[in-house]
């Protein structure tokens, strides 16, 4: 089918959807095409999508919209790297989804669509997959995107050369090939239901061939583009003139300035140096509500405390149970989230409503008396004292904290807590291990098996230190299921062993509070941890 130009026009945007094994895809396309479906019972879709431009924003615009101006968002944590495929950290993500873009793209509602591909097809068995790149899609240092920059990208995240992945997402990626300047074709080892999902700028950013100076000048295809960055300060992005979507973005710079004092953050906002501030703290919003709008939604994000479960007494289930039953989710969200949390039970929201498991939430119901039997069994009829590790840079984990260690004193446990900064939070607990209890949010991706397999026994990302045969069993097989039903049981499954096990206290998916200027309108929330500031733009 013909390319056409974009346009503006509602009335040429249709929805393309797809089911596929991960999610249901909607594509926007100017063609015009039917609703195209696949088989339910296949993991991936067989037939060719195309689309022409990304979702509009669900936020209906308060004024007319003008074009232009600078906006700082406030972010709590600095950048771990630059290079979108060595991050790790949500928060680098969460800015980075501005610079960098993958083949697919999500929208605000979690559904993907083609980005930097105009259109890909999936082979019968879903272990071919080929893409068509989207003509004129230009890096911000204006050399035009061919099939050779998304094979450089993806060869350096699966490791097809070292044979060492940087992305557990590519382990089943078996060879890239690219035929053509427009075409790309990934060979798997084995169905995986998640791969699309991997193929967006989260885990899949798109580089130029052989660039290797990501970390020092990113350069991307998103609708902005690295200016400057200072460590500690602040990141800055531009507008990306040459972006293959018409009148995207409106914003002439955007300034992500980190400020990890939550209280020097507020200043900063009540001062208007700042427009936007996401994750400011319920009871902030009231405070700022004569110039700031507020928004609030679950943000399918998972807030739990995690033990080490490779250290005593963490390796014994009855201690993991016993602070478990001692726990009182509910008291957690109302003193500390103000009622705006929704209560989890394993290491999903139901954000994913497909694929959550209800009723693991009040598994462990408050039971001081249980509790102090289990740990009496364990052997610690006194209790113990530990050390809880906590990110200094989030204040809403730090209160947390506060919370949960009066909660375990009732059962003779004394936690000592220990502020940590995030750069160290990151060496030291989540690479290094070294750590006997932390809080922290784990963010959520467009698919389960994307959150789940940070418990793999072989994980690089199990900080937790969890095994279990059976749940990496199941977890494997669900990711291979090309039945949907089965594949669904499969992830509920998982999720009812992880709360069996204990592995971990699972708090709160909490709401994402963002405080925004009222000359600002276009501002979206996803169902992943990411600022899009693509289409906000100034009323006045």
């Amino acid at each position: 089918m013909t390319n056409k130009k974009l346009t503006n026009t509602k009335k040429s945007l249709y929805v393309l959807s797809l089911i596929t094994a991960v999610l249901m895809v909607l594509v926007l396309s100017a063609c015009g095409k039917d609703t195209a479906k696949t088989n339910a019972s296949q993991s991936q879709p067989t037939s060719s999508t195309e689309a022409t431009q990304a979702p509009e924003s669900t936020e209906a615009p308060s004024a007319e919209p003008k074009s232009g101006g600078k906006v700082v968002v406030i972010i709590p944590q600095d950048l771990d790297y630059l290079d979108p495929h060595l991050a790790v950290a949500a928060g680098t993500a969460e800015v980075l989804f501005n610079v960098f873009e993958g083949l697919l793209k999500p929208n605000d509602k979690g559904e993907l669509y083609p980005a930097v591909a105009e259109s890909y097809e999936v082979s019968p068995d879903g272990l071919t997959y080929t893409f068509k790149i989207r003509s004129g899609v230009k890096f911000h240092n204006g050399k035009t995107v061919t099939s050779a920059d998304v094979k450089y990208s993806y060869d350096r995240l699966a490791g097809t050369a070292t044979g060492k992945p940087l992305s557990t997402a590519y382990e089943s990626v078996a060879s890239i090939e690219a035929p053509d300047a427009s075409t790309v074709v990934f060979k798997l080892k084995e169905n995986n239901s998640s791969f699309l999902t991997s193929l967006t700028a989260a885990s899949g950013a798109i580089i130029p061939d052989g660039y290797e100076d990501s970390n020092k000048t990113p350069i991307g295809t998103g609708p902005f583009k690295f200016k400057e960055y200072l460590p500690g300060q602040r990141l800055v992005v531009e507008k990306n003139s040459d972006y293959y979507v018409k009148d995207i973005p409106s914003l002439d710079q955007v300034e992500f300035r980190i400020i990890t004092d939550s209280e020097a953050a507020l200043l900063a906002l009540k001062s208007e140096e700042a427009d936007i501030y996401p994750r400011i703290g319920t009871e902030r919003l009231e405070e700022v509500a004569d110039k700031f709008n507020a928004v609030s939604a679950p943000q399918n994000l998972v807030q739990l405390v995690t033990f080490n479960i490779a250290k005593k007494p963490f390796n014994d289930i009855k201690v993991r149970q016993a602070i478990n039953y001692a726990v009182n989710k509910d008291e957690i969200i109302a003193g500390v989230a103000l009622g705006k949390g929704t209560k989890l039970g394993s290491n999903l929201s139901p954000v994913l409503a497909k694929y959550y498991q209800e009723g693991l939430e009040d598994k462990y119901a408050t039971d001081i008396e249980k509790a102090k039997s289990l740990l009496a069994e364990a052997g610690y009829p006194n209790g113990f004292e530990t050390t809880l590790s906590v990110p200094s840079n989030y204040q809403f984990h730090v209160d947390t904290a506060q919370v949960f260690a009066q909660q375990l004193a009732q059962i003779g446990i004394k936690v000592k807590i220990e502020p940590v900064e995030w750069a160290v939070w990151l060496e030291r607990i989540y690479k290094g291990r070294d750590y006997d209890l932390t809080i922290i949010g784990l963010d959520g991706k467009l698919d389960p098996y994307s959150i789940l397999n940070k418990y793999l026994s072989d994980s690089p990302n199990n900080f937790f230190n969890y095994k279990n045969p059976e749940f990496d069993e199941t977890l494997k097989a669900a990711v291979k299921e090309v039945d949907d039903a089965k594949r669904v049981e499969l992830y509920k499954k998982a999720q009812t062993i992880l709360a069996d096990d204990a592995a971990a206290v699972y708090i709160m998916d909490p709401n994402l509070n963002v405080a925004i200027s009222k000359k600002l309108t276009g501002y979206k929330q996803y169902p992943i941890y990411v600022q899009d500031l693509s289409t906000v733009h100034f009323t006045e």
